[in-house]
């Protein structure tokens, strides 16, 4: 979806994500606060989501995140909808979606992965 390559530890959640108010931009930890990621990073990791909600202004604060060096390297969604992949190419972060599987059950947090956005496809590195 977006035309990047980036790698790092999931982090997965089984929620929608909304940028917009659901995280801080200075610091990449998130802070809705009835999210079930409340208070992780996802800074330098492959944060894993069924799907984007909310504020077009979510694709801001990806750029936001980006500018902060507080991004993540990547992005993986069930389906992404237009404020994700337009966040995700202005702050060129890597950004796949509808995979083969589904991945919130064929990933487990802190696997590591390497997300190539060119090409679609998600690899699992054992170290």
């Amino acid at each position: 979806m977006s035309k990047f390559i980036g790698e790092g530890e999931a982090i997965i959640s089984k929620k929608p994500f909304s940028f917009f108010g659901g995280i801080d931009p200075k610091t990449g930890i998130i802070i809705d606060k009835n999210h079930d990621l409340y208070g992780e990073s996802i800074v330098g990791k492959v944060f894993i989501f069924p799907k984007g909600k909310g504020s077009t202004v979510g694709s801001y604060i990806i750029y936001q995140l980006r500018k902060n060096k507080k991004h993540p390297n990547a992005i993986i969604n069930i389906e992404s909808e237009p404020i994700i992949a337009i966040g995700c190419i202005i702050a060129e972060i890597p950004l796949v979606d509808k995979l083969e599987v589904n991945p919130i059950y064929n990933i487990k947090n802190g696997d590591y992965l390497i997300v190539d956005g060119i090409n679609g496809i998600v690899r699992r590195i054992v170290k």
